[in-house]
């Protein structure tokens, strides 16, 4: 008897109807998907202030919508452009709407006239450290980090700065600091000229610190440490805590640990003191370091700031909230809370508990 082959034939009937309802269905999915990733982000009005820098590429700004929240795929951002060709996207500081869809988007990025201005943007976030800061600067215009670094050590030129900004003092001329005006390059996102030289980029920095201390100036003239000594504290209490709750404990801390002679141990100033380190248990193991910077090898604070601090930080060695404790510690390996101890029995109780790996 002669084998049928209707069922062989049904089969492949069946299989090229599977695969036809997988096409069908990937298609339909990801038409829609794409339609999604085209629409806008909100249907509510929410300006964000954006940068194109001069020479990015159409890629690297997709990349910088979709972390400022502006497009929803990155990817189909840019097949989109092709498709439509508007990849010629102008350089400038632009004021764009969650609202907006991405052809919106990308028609007011190719319109030379839509930027709001020419000029460039630095953020300088609470974290930064001076070098970085150059470096930052250094990517956007024609000035070098090393440029930078060395007008920040030029005593001559820091006798200007002093005459100028009363929250400078001639206690920033420590030849023994890393960078002299660490500390006071205030953290904050600014407009600056392309062509801005060195000292006006430094200065419009210093104007801002300047603007923070006025707000202040009362709690300084009331501190019991002199103004660079508050920067400097600020400087440990910003790298030490990320609250605002916690930088006015911590805050307390230190000035406890200072009230009875004690080593500050800080770690964070020993971090500053390595100034390149890959994690923070290097700082952890490092603690005999022979550096001014070293707070576990040498008493009081440290020779000078070891980062830019924030409004919060300086407030809070302002205005520190009392207590007693000696001892704090942050569950880096958790949610970071920072547990308080009045005896050193009780903060090994807390590395035991919460330092865990």
């Amino acid at each position: 008897m002669t084998p049928t082959k209707k069922p062989a034939k049904r089969i492949k009937q069946v299989l090229l109807f599977i695969v036809l309802v997988f096409i069908v269905t990937a298609g339909f999915f990801s038409y829609n998907y794409v339609k999604t990733s085209l629409k806008a982000i909100s249907v509510k009005s929410e300006i964000v202030t954006f940068e194109v820098s001069k020479g990015g590429s159409l890629v690297t700004v997709a990349k910088s919508l979709l972390e400022s929240d502006l497009i929803r795929d990155e990817n189909v951002f840019v097949y989109f452009a092709k498709y439509k060709k508007l990849t010629s996207l102008k350089a400038g500081i632009y004021k764009l709407d969650k609202a907006w869809d991405v052809e919106k988007l990308l028609t007011v990025l190719n319109d030379p006239t839509a930027a709001v201005s020419k000029d460039i943007l630095i953020t300088i976030i609470p974290g930064d450290w001076a070098k970085e800061i150059a470096a930052k600067i250094a990517m956007k215009t024609s000035i070098t980090a090393d440029q930078l670094l060395t007008l920040w050590n030029d005593d001559a030129y820091l006798d200007t700065l002093i005459a100028k900004y009363s929250v400078l003092s001639a206690d920033i001329k420590n030849s023994k600091t890393k960078v002299k005006l660490e500390g006071y390059l205030f953290p904050e996102t600014y407009y600056i000229s392309a062509t801005a030289t060195a000292k006006q980029i430094t200065e419009r920095l210093l104007a801002q610190t300047q603007k923070v201390y006025e707000a202040h100036k009362s709690d300084f003239l009331k501190s019991k440490l002199s103004k660079h000594q508050v920067f400097i504290l600020a400087s440990i209490v910003q790298f030490e805590a990320s609250k605002v709750s916690d930088m006015k404990m911590v805050a307390q801390v230190f000035y406890n640990r200072l009230d009875k002679k004690m080593l500050l141990q800080s770690s964070v100033t020993v971090c500053y003191a390595l100034y390149d380190y890959k994690h923070w248990s290097d700082c952890e193991t490092n603690s005999t370091l022979d550096s001014p910077y070293n707070t576990y090898k040498y008493a009081g604070l440290p020779v000078g700031p070891i980062m830019n601090p924030t409004e919060a930080a300086l407030d809070s060695v302002l205005n520190p909230t009392p207590n007693d404790y000696i001892y704090f510690m942050a569950d880096v390996y958790g949610d970071g809370t920072v547990y308080y101890a009045k005896t050193y029995a009780e903060h090994l109780a807390n590395v035991k508990k919460y330092l865990r790996k």
